[in-house]
């Protein structure tokens, strides 16, 4: 999605250039890409494992490269994208620039990307991990199996223009979907397991107006642009502090004004410090007619209530909506590990590369 962003704004910023480019990810015709590149390109737009599979296959050659971009920087390094990294800087030579853009950096990624830069020169446009002045923030604290209703609220109180909403779990999208759809909403999802073609067809839809609210996960926090979007809900509060950045900074853009709502448990005091330590800034709690605010529990407490999800794990996942009891989820506060990825770190990561080909390792 951002590749295809990019490549968008390269069309509207260059057409007074005489510079071609050519777009390359996966999900699309490997055979279009091939003839688009046979004809020389000035600029490639890429994800990595696309741009690997193609040189493999004689595709294209990489040794007049000038100049390599890694946008998204700090998450590229951080999602076992460094050995595709590695393989494509060997490819190029070595006098070029090499540029990294990020909205955050944190000092274990800045190490990484020391490895891949020579003496480099950093700009910085604003104050690292800042929030925009633009976006209005709140904080609603409930118990987990009443957030589904009070995020109903928010949607029908608020002057919903359009909205996403992040959730941490993939599986976690697709039964907050279900509970919007059900309740009347107009909504759609966009997470790393679906087809490319689903996804760019589903974010069509959402900057079109056809869709109003957007589910996904952080596949979409990242650089995407939706212009005019009204509001952010975090459904979870992210597990990285970085995440929170990137995902309210969907809103409050080019000048306009924002909101970005977060909805927590009481167990989630820890996540939510996190977030006000990197931004500098507490999130004031939302207050809302109709929505009872809980009080953070002590740490001794978050421990028991993580040790009793864990034996309730294996509960099958059922909907508050209907008035029924359901099972804790699985371990609340540890991501699900995504499959044929190889991380920089033991923390589990939230989403898997787009177009990660199988291990060759």
């Amino acid at each position: 999605e951002l590749a295809l962003q990019v490549a968008e704004n390269f069309v509207n910023y260059g057409k007074h250039l005489k510079l071609t480019h050519a777009l390359l990810i996966g999900g699309e015709s490997m055979a279009d890409q091939k003839e688009v590149l046979n004809k020389g390109v000035d600029v490639l737009i890429a994800t990595p494992g696309r741009l690997l599979d193609l040189f493999e296959r004689g595709g294209l050659l990489l040794n007049q490269t000038r100049i390599l971009v890694i946008d998204e920087a700090d998450r590229m390094l951080d999602m076992g994208f460094i050995p595709d990294i590695e393989r494509i800087v060997g490819l190029l030579p070595a006098n070029r620039q090499t540029l990294f853009f990020s909205a955050t950096m944190a000092p274990e990624i800045r190490r990484l990307a020391d490895a891949f830069l020579h003496s480099p020169k950093q700009i910085t446009v604003s104050r690292p991990s800042t929030v925009a002045t633009t976006i209005e923030t709140g904080l609603i604290v409930v118990d987990e199996d009443d957030k589904r209703k009070v995020l109903r609220k928010l949607l029908r109180a608020e002057n919903l223009q359009n909205a996403i909403i992040f959730c941490n779990r993939k599986r976690d999208v697709d039964v907050l979907l279900k509970s919007l759809l059900k309740h009347g909403f107009s909504a759609g999802a966009l997470h790393g397991d679906l087809p490319q073609s689903v996804r760019f067809q589903t974010l069509e839809k959402f900057k079109s107006g056809e869709l109003q609210i957007l589910v996904c996960s952080d596949v979409a926090a990242r650089g995407i642009d939706i212009g005019g979007l009204s509001h952010v809900f975090n459904f979870d509060l992210p597990f990285h502090a970085e995440d929170y950045v990137h995902r309210i900074g969907r809103t409050g853009r080019a000048g306009k004004e924002g909101k970005a709502y977060s909805l927590a448990t009481p167990y989630d005091r820890k996540l939510a410090e996190a977030i006000e330590t990197l931004t500098g800034k507490p999130i004031p709690r939302l207050d809302r007619d109709g929505i009872t605010q809980l009080e953070w529990v002590s740490e001794e407490e978050a421990r028991g209530n993580r040790g009793k999800k864990k034996r309730n794990s294996r509960g099958p996942d059922r909907e508050r909506d209907s008035g029924h009891a359901r099972h804790p989820e699985a371990p609340a506060r540890k991501k699900e590990p995504e499959k044929s990825v190889t991380s920089v770190n033991t923390a589990p990561q939230a989403e898997a590369r787009e177009d990660r080909r199988p291990s060759r390792h």
